[in-house]
């Protein structure tokens, strides 16, 4: 079975060659048409697109549970400092085990949104792409330097994608963000800011800016499609029709919501009003499918139950944006995210014929909710298997394993992390 864009169907095929899809269509067609080739049968198993992860933070993966049960603002008491601990080899090892966990999710894309690590992100580019998985690579510039280099660097690599970042508009002048836009747009590459995550953000921009961070980004005329703003849990309705109009993408993180936010984006809203956005995980956990599970029940219990919406946008809804519109929101629609002739073959191939699955009325919706990570038999990125029954196939990824955990824990003991604890 494929999921194709318009749903699943049954007795088809693909034909990957090289690193792309080149044919799609019934099977028996597509067998007869290439009679040199022997298929390869998988009864029993769905193939779909990768997980497209539009916000993630490849270098805080050494510290995630020292974030649980802390206030909300815990860039400053965790991250921050966590970050500032790394070295070049300690940040390749934080990035390669953030591609491993986010592969045996499901994910074929990450999106990293800028380290403040003190280290070149050829770091974190060599970890990515040794795990094998591909990567929108940002360099953060909020001193206004850096950027055409960064873009330049990465100019045709078949896994890395560049993009800048600026942590929150108030890190930058105006003109600062404007040029960085600018550079973006030009490159055909997005530029990744946090807006409007939580309280004390709001608060932040209010007292340093005037304005709360979407309003202050329109204001500056800063606004546009090659933006991608991270979180927007608290938007005005005037913020979203800011957004809808200037193009501007957001990514829903639904599970940092649930860990430490103040509240969960409007993301069934941001749908009806036409604005564009993706899923992202903020390195909470490497899961597509509890990811999908966590973005439906957070609209359905912030607004699905007090307006007698029994469906919230369905499974297809869930799908489609933790997919194809997480790479249109990532600047990367024409080449992954969806299973099309001409895109890049990452995909997946999940085990359809287990329990959790059985019997099957509606798949889309039985993935949403009831799917894990432990039904992906292959991970497949750039037409290359990655993953098999959870595991690569030709690295040493039990190493790694072991190696970050010895490291990992010098790296937080060095780091000074400032935890309230929980009495």
């Amino acid at each position: 079975m494929l999921l194709l864009p318009d749903g699943p169907v049954r007795d088809h095929a693909v034909l990957v060659d090289g690193r792309k899809f080149r044919a799609i269509g019934p099977a028996k067609k597509l067998i007869a048409a290439h009679p040199h080739l022997d298929p390869v049968r998988l009864d029993g198993h769905l193939l779909m697109p990768g997980f497209v992860d539009a916000h993630h933070h490849l270098t805080q993966s050494f510290g995630k549970a020292q974030s649980f049960g802390q206030p909300s603002e815990i860039f400053k008491t965790i991250w921050e400092p966590l970050e500032h601990a790394l070295d070049e080899e300690t940040a390749y090892l934080s990035a390669k085990l953030a591609a491993l966990e986010a592969l045996r999710g499901g994910f074929t894309t990450v999106a990293d949104a800028g380290t403040r690590a003190p280290v070149d992100v050829a770091a974190l580019a060599k970890g990515t792409e040794e795990a094998g998985i591909r990567c929108v690579l940002s360099k953060i510039v909020s001193d206004g330097t850096g950027g055409p280099a960064h873009l330049g660097r990465w100019e045709k690599h078949p896994l890395i994608h560049p993009s800048l970042a600026i942590a929150v508009a108030e890190d930058a002048t105006p003109a600062v963000i404007k040029h960085t836009g600018d550079l973006c747009r030009e490159a055909g590459a997005i530029l990744q800011i946090h807006v409007n995550e939580h309280l004390a953000s709001v608060e932040r921009s209010l007292k340093s800016v005037g304005r709360r961070p979407v309003d202050y980004l329109h204001h500056i005329g800063a606004l546009g499609p090659h933006v991608l703003g991270a979180h927007a849990t608290l938007l005005t309705p005037a913020e979203m029709r800011m957004l809808a109009d200037s193009g501007a993408a957001i990514s829903y993180n639904p599970v940092a919501s649930a860990w430490k936010g103040n509240a969960v984006a409007q993301a069934d809203m941001l749908a009806a009003l036409g604005v564009r956005f993706g899923m992202g995980t903020d390195g909470t956990r490497g899961d597509g499918f509890r990811l999908l599970d966590a973005a439906e029940s957070a609209q359905r219990l912030t607004s699905g139950l007090a307006t007698g919406d029994s469906v919230c946008g369905a499974g297809r809804r869930w799908l489609e944006h933790a997919t194809s519109r997480s790479a249109d929101a990532l600047g990367l629609g024409r080449i992954t995210g969806e299973i099309a002739v001409g895109k890049a073959a990452d995909f997946l191939v999940v085990d359809i014929n287990v329990p959790e699955l059985t019997p099957s009325y509606d798949l889309q919706w039985e993935l949403v909710r009831l799917a894990n990570r432990d039904l992906i038999t292959a991970v497949v990125v750039d037409g290359r298997l990655r993953l098999w029954e959870g595991w690569p196939t030709d690295w040493d990824a039990r190493a790694l394993v072991e190696r970050a955990a010895k490291v990992g824990p010098e790296v937080v003991r060095k780091a000074n992390i400032q935890r309230v604890e929980p009495r």
